[in-house]
């Protein structure tokens, strides 16, 4: 497994991680035993990075991957904080910070937390001094080793970027959000910032697995939050139509590489792309786990390939989502 340094973390990571939004809700049911076989299975295949959140099941997600690291100390953990709260910028202050740092650590069962994301505030959050003073205190204060924000668009990237105290930002980049490429990335590049790229498969789209005639279950944001109405539209299937989708994956699947899945591909393209330090795919059970992980085998993307997935964005995806994200 490849390994790349998360930007100001200092850290490196294998480029391949594992989100955990699957373990914890919004995906229908995992099982405990599967969580833990999942988790088990990441590692397994090199695996040393886990991406969660205080929200995923309500802490559920968060106190899987505590009882889990008791034997797995080297894994490095992101978190994520500020989504539990209505969301208005003056819910973003130092008390409710160590709050929410108080019920994560209890969560993950450690003293200080590796990495602590901002899940993807309010915009005027990022341009507030006080939001990221408060952030240095929480270092300060021994609580968090680093602190990085989640975005939803390429704008939040960029003021967080410009925040000497940002170790990373997570962005959804895949085959059907081509947006960072031309500024974000670029820009994460020279100031040091890492790149945590996460919806790598467009809420499953990019798996090749769904048709038509695919249903999700009543429990899946899949099903509920097509047209944003629990939270951002982008975070399902990446903010295309789910036809429209279909269609982009159907042309896209002649230039899966031989012996290689359509969701190894996906993968691959992102790791590809100059700049990102880590893919956080999720799975639901452990033969997702695997899979994912063997896309960091597959030999780097030819140019031509490259240009042919460019070509497909172009037509299908871009007059759908133009600049939205």
């Amino acid at each position: 497994m490849e390994h790349r340094t998360l930007g100001r973390t200092g850290r490196d990571v294998s480029v391949v991680g594992l989100g955990t939004w699957q373990l914890g809700a919004d995906w229908g049911d995992v099982s405990e035993d599967t969580a833990f076989a999942v988790l088990e299975t990441a590692v397994e295949t090199g695996v040393d990075f886990f991406d969660t959140a205080d929200v995923y099941g309500d802490g559920r997600s968060e106190q899987f991957i505590g009882r889990f690291i008791k034997d797995h100390p080297d894994i490095l953990v992101a978190t994520k904080m500020g989504r539990r709260v209505e969301q208005t910028p003056e819910n973003y202050n130092l008390g409710n910070f160590r709050a929410w740092n108080d019920r994560s650590r209890q969560n993950l069962g450690v003293d200080t937390l590796d990495l602590v994301q901002l899940h993807c505030p309010p915009t005027p959050v990022y341009s507030n001094d006080e939001v990221f003073d408060a952030l240095d205190t929480m270092v300060a204060e021994g609580r968090m080793k680093n602190y990085a924000v989640s975005v939803e668009t390429r704008e939040e990237a960029l003021k967080a970027i410009a925040r000497p105290g940002v170790a990373s930002v997570q962005i959804i980049l895949n085959m059907l959000r081509l947006g960072p490429l031309a500024e974000v990335l670029p820009a994460a590049r020279e100031a040091g910032v890492g790149i945590i790229a996460r919806v790598p498969l467009a809420s499953g789209l990019l798996s090749g697995r769904y048709d038509t005639g695919t249903t999700f279950p009543e429990n899946d944001h899949r099903n509920y939050n097509r047209h944003g109405a629990a939270f951002d539209v982008g975070e399902t299937f990446s903010g295309v139509d789910f036809e429209t989708g279909l269609e982009a994956v159907r042309r896209l699947a002649p230039l899966v590489p031989e012996g290689a899945t359509m969701a190894q591909f996906a993968l691959r393209w992102i790791i590809d792309q100059p700049g990102v330090s880590a893919i956080i795919p999720g799975a639901s059970n452990p033969g997702q786990a695997r899979s994912n992980s063997a896309a960091a085998d597959l030999a780097p993307l030819t140019g031509e390939t490259l240009a042919a997935v460019n070509e497909i964005y172009d037509e299908l995806i871009a007059p759908q989502i133009g600049n939205r994200w």
